[in-house]
């Protein structure tokens, strides 16, 4: 880089240039209204008042105590120049240290995260905005590290659930080749179900990206609320069965008439209720209960599970997070079924939260719809 185009040479020569200037005008000046004093340059009435009728005479020659004194001004001024640019560059070198030095780090910082660095810090002890530039740069790196943390978690945990069904595939197909295992229904049905989770787990990765492109297509229209639910209801009762878990309706009687696409909406309910049954042990109870307004359409499915420890709770809809990793991989989660309801509760135009009390406590997760126009009239 040339020197000129560094910013610690710009203040530099900039510092100097005021002080260049500042010197060049008091030498002249002292040069020109003390030389009229002491009488070296004759002064016409016109100079001072603009009329050109009279002149007054020019002084005597000067003496040489005057000579003498014009001479000490000139030079005090001169030593003050010097003295004032010895000055300016000690100033600017520090000045351009101050602020080019951090600039430096924080450059060299971001270069660093720029390459997957992402462990990188800025360490500058001021308290002035540089030092805020420094602590937002810290706090991008940090939300970078966990990110890519997340990312090599889910990488993980996808080969992991992907390695799973391809075995048992690959294992019962040269069972069958081989003749080891017979071709019988069973078989053939424990196939298909290890079939069925590898689509379900490529269909999940594929909706997150288009979420997360913003490319979500959502048809909404006029729709009762009560039968998106009865239908995901019924898909979960063997689920709900098996596990010995109570699922409970709290539903109004009037129809609930909301402005969606029932599609979404079902996936939706589905993460949502697949995350409240892999939560909560035998023996408890999920509940799904709809609260219609003036504007919205409240559904809260609330469960008598494990809980969500406070410090989880602002977390749970980003993606590739997961509150007990452990648990969630041996139930098969990866960690984005609720970052897929939030972008497609988001996509209706609602909101979507969750609240717990902590360990031990359960988990109430809420969401809105909007009501349709006509519905709002009649109530």
């Amino acid at each position: 880089m040339n020197i000129l185009h560094q910013l610690r040479w710009k203040l530099f020569l900039s510092h100097m240039l005021i002080v260049v200037i500042g010197v060049v005008v008091l030498l002249a000046t002292a040069f020109f209204v003390a030389g009229a004093q002491l009488g070296e340059t004759p002064v016409s009435v016109s100079d001072v008042f603009g009329v050109s009728e009279t002149t007054i005479p020019a002084p005597a020659a000067p003496t040489a105590a005057q000579e003498q004194f014009q001479f000490v001004v000139e030079e005090s001024l001169l030593v003050a120049g010097f003295a004032a640019l010895a000055a300016a560059i000690i100033v600017s070198l520090y000045v351009s240290r101050r602020i080019v030095e951090p600039l430096q780090e924080l450059s060299l910082v971001s270069r660093r995260l720029a390459q997957g660095y992402y462990r990188e810090r800025t360490v500058i002890q001021s308290d002035d905005e540089m030092a805020d530039l420094s602590s937002s740069i810290n706090q991008l790196a940090d939300a970078l590290e966990q990110t890519e943390q997340r990312r090599l978690t889910l990488l993980a945990d996808v080969a992991h659930e992907l390695r799973t069904p391809l075995t048992t595939i690959e294992g019962y197909m040269e069972g069958l080749i081989d003749s080891v295992i017979e071709p019988e229904a069973e078989t053939f049905a424990l196939i298909q179900h290890e079939a069925t989770r590898l689509k379900w787990l490529i269909q999940e990765l594929a909706l997150l990206s288009r979420a997360e492109a913003g490319q979500l297509r959502v048809e909404t229209k006029p729709v009762a609320l009560q039968e998106i639910i009865q239908n995901v209801v019924i898909q979960f009762r063997p689920q709900f069965t098996a596990q010995e878990v109570t699922l409970d309706l709290e539903l109004p009687d009037a129809p609930t008439i909301v402005r969606a696409d029932p599609d979404r909406i079902e996936q939706v309910l589905i993460n949502l209720l697949a995350n409240a049954l892999q939560y909560t042990p035998p023996e408890g109870t999920v509940t799904i209960e709809v609260t219609p307004s003036d504007y919205f359409a409240q559904v809260e499915i609330r469960d008598s599970g494990i809980g969500i420890p406070s410090e989880h709770l602002p977390h749970i809809f980003e993606r590739f997070y997961r509150v007990d990793k452990s648990r969630t991989r041996r139930s098969g989660g990866t960690g984005i079924g609720l970052t897929i309801a939030r972008h497609l509760v988001y996509a209706h135009g609602g909101e979507i939260w969750a609240e717990s009390s902590g360990i031990g406590h359960g988990a109430h997760f809420y969401f809105t719809l909007p009501m349709e126009e006509t519905e709002r009239e009649l109530a």
